[in-house]
């Protein structure tokens, strides 16, 4: 736990260093990437509402979403295909 807080402290500590455009860009990533995030667990229901149409049960869980919102069509193509033959 004492880690975890020294890593934070340290970033944060990091990002207020940096100059004005830079903070602008890191934070453009971070809402890029959590917009990302958020998108994926909604094609995650829309799948999962098609998939149980045809007895399919595609798991809706942190490490599904992560992985379609940095694969984006190929992690739902793998996470479609996982949950087919598992």
């Amino acid at each position: 736990m004492k880690l975890a807080l020294y890593l934070i402290g340290i970033t944060v500590l990091l990002f207020l260093l940096l100059n004005k455009a830079s903070k602008g860009r890191v934070i453009e990533g971070f809402s890029i990437w959590w917009f990302r995030v958020a998108f994926a667990f909604v094609i995650l229901f829309a799948i999962n509402l098609i998939a149980s149409q045809f007895g399919l049960f595609i798991p809706i869980n942190i490490v599904s979403g992560l992985l379609i919102a940095f694969l984006g069509i190929p992690g739902i193509a793998s996470v479609i295909t996982i949950s087919i033959f598992l």
